[in-house]
């Protein structure tokens, strides 16, 4: 299956695209979430653009919700914010995207996934930290991982 993206190519014009969404927890053992995107064959977090007039709470809860099934999120904080540059062939033009992340709860333990995704699995950081690859998602899972430990 061909990838969703390739390499910036300097050639091709530009767009920026924000987006938002959230490193989901568990409250009860704070397991988290992590998707597998079958295409890229990555793991990472749910998230998506943000549509115009959306603030980038309601952006989360939206993409979580429609990316997982997920209804019961309790967003709280923002945990970072992450930008990187691919190219969009379907589209012939390189995207520069910018994604904000918050920290959610939830009591929920079983996912309705949208079909772009092949997994979902709750996981502890340990597990999390070598599953997932990107240095971006590696830093939204750190920056979860440091909230989740202060948690009573």
């Amino acid at each position: 299956m061909p990838s969703r993206s390739e390499p910036y190519r300097a050639d091709r014009p530009s767009v920026a695209e924000l987006a938002a969404g959230a490193v989901v927890a568990r409250a009860r053992d704070g397991t988290v979430l992590l998707l597998h995107e079958r295409v890229e064959d990555r793991w990472g977090f749910p998230k998506g653009h943000v549509d115009p007039g959306e603030s980038l709470l309601e952006a989360a809860r939206r993409e979580v919700s429609e990316e997982t099934g997920l209804t019961d999120l309790d967003l709280r904080e923002e945990l970072g914010e992450v930008s990187y540059r691919f190219y969009d062939p379907k589209k012939s033009v390189n995207v520069l995207k910018t994604t904000v992340y918050f920290l959610a709860f939830t009591t929920q333990t079983r996912t309705s996934l949208e079909p772009f995704f092949d997994e979902g699995r709750w996981s502890s950081v340990e597990a999390g930290r070598r599953l997932v690859r990107f240095e971006t998602d590696r830093r939204m899972l750190e920056a979860a991982a440091s909230r989740l430990s202060a948690q009573p």
